[in-house]
């Protein structure tokens, strides 16, 4: 298999690939490479951070803890848990720099934008989060069933408030809207009656998902020109039945793992293999075996959402923040925090991720975690208040991101690359002929240097 499609591959179902792996797969076919990528993927590493300094929220309501420990420990106690968040932030982000299981991880971060949720409770949105992982190569069904029984998603999208007396239409439009259907599939009638279905659907102080018999509207509904006695599962089901909900999760994901502009022809082609089973890993198989897959329109053609990048750094040369909120700051800055969508809709990707003040963050983001660059607060746009904030309070201090660079990880792998041979394996899209022309005339000190000045240049901000 060639090495531009081995680097295809791995950064389309992973987060790039070093060159000691290309050179153990050079000699593999393309069969036995997805094979092995899978194999790989099969296995479910849940991300768990150690929680049991919070076991008292988990198992016991807000007013018994307040009438227990007092309304200031309990305050304290909470907002001590919300912070957690973060730690599970960073601790997903040192996941996906792995080398196993990076399909899984993959996955994980798509179906996290697809099935979009905020949650600052920490055992639900964990929860959450493996929800997605251990699902997100089994069966969609199962996906989108077990989602809308999750904690953090009846918070989010206020199911719990739905009831038999006063249903909540949110999670039942938006379920049809951005998790299945798309706008225009379904009418306000149908709204309103698949929100009759999921009354009553709640959750345990512990997260379990529970029915309460008493707000749920047992009644007849007429959905989709159907009627019956539906729950929320039939709901689901009845929503799978229609092809339309197989070709807007193929949409999604042909544009997140092949190509932002759509060829319909193969579009058709995976909505129906998805739309017989729904079966994630057999669409993927699918997908990564096509011919079509490996064309050169599809290479290189992809804009880095800021985790692929940062993850794509990190991978070349491992990086250790020593102060892991500027690791926040830096997702804030190109617009991608994890577990913290700026609202329902997701990360809308592609060439929104680009604009002037985020692409020249972007292009200095390799010097500002690898060279110590200092940050210049001017180019930071509709991000300058927060990073001010940030920096008014650390002024006294060198303004720049503190890392711990394994430059030696970087020296054993690339020692004996020359610096085409660096280039190619750093980037996968066409050089510019500007940017090919200057770096010809680059004079190249070292690989730690030229690795750098590759990682800024535009064509770097492709896959």
């Amino acid at each position: 298999m060639k090495q531009r499609h081995i680097q295809h591959l791995y950064w389309r179902a992973g987060f790039g690939i070093g060159v000691k792996k290309i050179d153990q797969l050079k000699s593999k076919s393309k069969n036995e490479i997805i094979k092995d990528l899978f194999h790989d993927a099969s296995k479910v590493n849940l991300l768990q951070l150690d929680l049991s300094e919070f076991d008292l929220i988990k198992n016991k309501s807000s007013k018994a803890l307040k009438i227990e420990m007092g309304e200031e420990a309990y305050r304290k106690l909470r907002q001590k848990s919300q912070r957690k968040v973060r730690d599970l932030n960073y601790a997903w982000l040192e996941r996906l720099t792995e080398p196993s299981s990076v399909l899984r991880e993959k996955m994980t971060l798509f179906w996290s934008n697809v099935f979009v949720c905020r949650d600052n409770h920490i055992f639900h949105i964990q929860h959450f989060n493996n929800t997605l992982r251990k699902n997100s190569l089994g069966n969609f069904r199962v996906l989108v069933k077990t989602i809308a029984k999750e904690a953090s998603m009846s918070k989010y999208l206020n199911n719990r408030q739905n009831r038999k007396k006063s249903p909540n239409e949110n999670f039942a439009r938006e379920l049809m809207e951005l998790f299945t259907l798309g706008i225009g599939n379904y009418t306000e009638q149908d709204i309103k009656e698949a929100a009759r279905a999921f009354t009553g659907w709640s959750f345990k102080l512990n997260g379990d998902f529970v029915l309460r018999e008493k707000q749920h509207d047992a009644g007849v509904k007429t959905f989709f020109d159907k009627s019956g006695y539906f729950g929320g599962d039939d709901i689901i089901d009845l929503i799978l039945e229609k092809k339309q909900c197989a070709r807007f999760i193929c949409d999604k994901v042909y544009r997140y793992f092949v190509n932002p502009i759509v060829d319909q022809r193969h579009l058709d082609e995976i909505t129906t293999i998805f739309f017989k089973d729904y079966d994630i890993n057999n669409l993927m198989l699918y997908i990564f075996n096509a011919k079509w897959f490996y064309n050169d329109e599809n290479i290189g053609v992809k804009i880095k959402s800021p985790v692929e990048l940062l993850v794509g750094i990190r991978r070349v040369v491992p990086v250790t923040f020593t102060k892991k909120n500027q690791l926040n700051y830096l997702q804030k800055m190109m617009g991608q925090v994890l577990l913290y969508p700026e609202n329902v809709s997701g990360w809308k990707g592609g060439k929104n991720w680009i604009d002037s003040n985020t692409l020249m963050f972007r292009m200095k983001l390799a010097s500002l975690i690898l060279n110590d660059a200092v940050i210049n607060l001017e180019e930071k746009g509709a991000f300058e208040d927060s990073f001010n904030k940030y920096y008014n309070k650390e002024r006294k201090k060198n303004k720049y991101i503190k890392t711990i660079k394994n430059w030696d990880f970087f020296t054993k792998n690339h020692l004996n690359l020359k610096p085409n041979e660096l280039r190619d394996l750093l980037i996968v899209s066409k050089l510019d002929k500007d940017t090919a022309v200057l770096l010809e005339e680059l004079r190249v000190a070292s690989n730690k240097d030229y690795c750098i000045q590759l990682m800024s240049i535009p064509e770097y901000q492709l896959c």
